[in-house]
């Protein structure tokens, strides 16, 4: 790739990166870097030097999980023979968004360190996939069930910093209402639906919700019948996430009670993917869901 092609993808990620947020920015420069460090046969060891560091630090670079100095990236683009005036400043530019706040980050008294990634990556995400055993995907929570299932996890909060559990889950449901929304695909253990959370009025109202909901064109929702049996998924919940900036790998995220595991390497990424297909296939389809969930409201 010529200079200035680079510089021209690097331009539509500065834009892409101004929708997607700062976490999405911070990996694609992270990528890039790391491309560039590669192509140009430096070590990490050879390229912390350059930027008075440590090896440790051009990894978690490399990866996205830290801010951008603007002279470290411009250090590092020196080090790599980047010398076109345009591929620097796009990607200057894009180093700058990375370390932007995102809208998240007010909420950070409520969010564990090991969550706030994935808020970043849901944010920024082109297609997610979910497969739920014990709750509504957060996503598609109503506020009186989600109030319902955030208290279960949160009994201790008082009420100020309960109310911005609240608050941070329905500013997350946003992304499905801008112009450009993810394409999200939900497969719902029937587990799930009928397990109470909160009053019979809250789970009659969520069951509506996802009726209506899954009308919209870039949200399908599949119902996992218990007449299905065993299936693949018996790990537990699954979130998959995809970009659209190519630069970017897909995500697994797996939730734990206090942690979370994410997942991108394509060899590590690719069971749980197989892994969804087979559930969409098992499930109901996206046709039969309203009545299914109408059925399972009128035994309420």
């Amino acid at each position: 790739m010529d200079a200035v092609q680079a510089a021209g993808n690097l331009v539509d990620q500065v834009a892409a990166g101004r929708q997607s947020g700062p976490t999405a920015a911070r990996m694609l420069v992270g990528s890039r870097l790391r491309r560039l460090r590669e192509g140009a046969g430096i070590t990490r060891e050879d390229a912390a030097v350059e930027i008075r560091s440590s090896d440790s630090k051009i990894s978690r670079l490399e990866l996205g999980r830290t801010g951008f100095k603007q002279r470290d990236v411009a250090d590092l683009l020196t080090l790599y023979g980047v010398t076109d005036a345009g591929e620097r400043q796009a990607l200057l530019e894009l180093a700058k968004q990375a370390n932007a706040s995102g809208w998240w980050q007010r909420y950070d008294d409520v969010v564990p360190s090991w969550f706030e990634s994935y808020i970043g990556l849901e944010q920024a995400a082109a297609v997610i996939r979910n497969y739920a055993v014990q709750q509504v995907p957060d996503l598609l929570q109503t506020e009186e069930y989600a109030r319902s299932a955030l208290r279960l996890g949160h009994p201790e909060d008082d009420s100020e910093r309960f109310e911005r559990r609240v608050a941070l889950r329905m500013g997350r449901q946003q992304i499905l209402r801008r112009p450009a929304p993810p394409r999200l695909w939900a497969v719902i253990d029937e587990t799930a639906l009928r397990r109470p959370i909160g009053s019979l009025a809250t789970m009659r109202l969520q069951l509506g919700h996802l009726i209506e909901i899954a009308e919209l064109p870039h949200i399908s929702v599949q119902v996992l019948p218990f007449s299905t049996g065993g299936h693949p998924a018996s790990g537990g919940a699954i979130t998959f996430l995809r970009f659209s900036e190519g630069d970017l790998p897909d995500v697994v995220y797996l939730e734990q009670l206090i942690t979370a595991v994410y997942l991108d390497k394509p060899n590590t990424v690719a069971p749980y993917w197989r892994v969804l297909n087979h559930l969409g296939l098992q499930a109901e389809q996206p046709t039969a869901t309203a009545q299914i969930l109408q059925r399972i409201r009128a035994e309420l």
